[in-house]
């Protein structure tokens, strides 16, 4: 439960594999992704590599910076998107390296995941002693049961979205959102 309260916060992550879901497009690879990453990053808390990120604060500073470059990037995507408005029926296919950089992009440059899954939930897991790997393993399979809801399940949503003026809306609301997260991690002391 902690590890999805940690997860389930809406961000860049989560509404790009949304759209993914949506869209009917390279799902797998987009839940596979975040769920073996999130795993990677807990256990690597467990281990105790947190440490490594409380001592040298630069590492956070430089993927602060390179979040919210990342994020106005996206941002304007959703917004060029939005201008261009098409269904998911005219909209051009990404390739599975387009997807799989955007996925690896959005969940490594954002500088929260290290906060949430190494430092906080690294600190949380040591705190059980011997059973801090059950602790870790219950936390990514939280991480892996949301990703595959979140991504399989918005295949539902596909046909009442697939309007070219729905989309028109989820896109500005995504770019409006990766502003609003840009802004707030660039203010982050």
């Amino acid at each position: 439960m902690t590890g999805l309260s940690l997860i389930v916060a809406i961000g860049a992550q989560n509404a790009f594999v949304l759209r993914q879901g949506i869209r009917r497009e390279h799902v797998g690879v987009v839940v596979a992704i975040c769920a073996i990453s999130d795993a990677v990053l807990i256990i690597a808390g467990t281990l105790g590599i947190g440490m490594l990120v409380t001592t040298f604060p630069v590492v956070l500073d430089v993927l602060k910076w390179g979040g919210v470059a990342y994020l106005l990037w996206f941002a304007f995507t959703s917004f060029r998107s939005a201008a261009r408005a098409q269904g998911l029926k005219e909209s051009a296919p990404r390739t599975a390296g387009s997807v799989v950089a955007t996925t690896l992009a959005l969940t490594y440059l954002n500088p929260h995941v290290y906060l949430d899954t190494v430092v906080m939930l690294g600190n949380l897991a040591n705190q059980y002693g011997a059973d801090r790997w059950l602790f870790s393993g219950g936390a990514a399979f939280g991480s892996l049961a949301w990703f595959t809801g979140l991504g399989f399940g918005a295949r539902a949503l596909a046909v009442p979205l697939g309007r070219p003026s729905v989309w028109r809306v989820i896109d500005m609301v995504i770019g409006v959102i990766m502003v609003a997260i840009a802004i707030r991690l660039a203010t982050l002391s």
